[in-house]
């Protein structure tokens, strides 16, 4: 955890100096400097002052690098293939318990049904499908949404004459692999 650089950072970022951050927080400039190189670690209440001042939450000065945002650029993604390599999966995002992934299904293809624990919710950007879940079943065009609990059994197949294109949000630490099974 590097608070100092956090601290640092934000006020850069503000165009704050440090001697208007010290007019602002009642702290002197040596213990900001201090602070700012993490040579002392200031207590809540002065972490507080600090992050009143500059207008951020407390917790976002105490967040790791790895709990920050995290951005995966259009050419970074990571794509795989799944059911004999006639599903794509493009992961979007995965930080903590929650994965983003656009899952393309050819004309005819399933996911198979599948079973775990934690929610999904999915949008059709393209084509026509069938999602299934226990006796419940919806045909879905391009623009409409669902979700359901993934711990009742599930499946989606392209009932289309065209690929299908889905928007997968599962909130649960999960290699979206082993969802496509065909």
């Amino acid at each position: 955890m590097d608070i100092g650089l956090a601290i640092r950072t934000i006020r850069k970022q503000k165009q704050i100096t440090i001697m208007q951050m010290c007019e602002g927080t009642g702290l002197s400039k040596g213990f900001i400097s201090n602070v700012e190189n993490n040579k002392t670690s200031p207590s809540i209440a002065t972490l507080e002052r600090i992050a009143e001042y500059l207008d951020v939450p407390l917790p976002y000065l105490l967040l790791t690098p790895e709990q920050r945002m995290n951005v995966v650029r259009k050419h970074e993604r990571k794509e795989t293939t799944a059911g004999s390599g006639q599903i794509k999966v493009q992961q979007l995002t995965a930080k903590g318990a929650m994965r983003m992934s656009i899952v393309e299904l050819p004309p005819g293809a399933s996911t198979g049904v599948s079973k775990h624990t934690g929610e999904e919710s999915h949008l059709v950007m393209q084509g026509k499908i069938r999602a299934e879940q226990g006796e419940d079943v919806e045909i879905l065009e391009a623009g409409d949404s669902f979700s359901w609990n993934a711990i009742v059994p599930h499946e989606v197949t392209n009932i289309g004459e065209e690929p299908a294109l889905v928007l997968i949000a599962v909130s649960k630490e999960l290699d979206l692999d082993h969802l496509w099974n065909t």
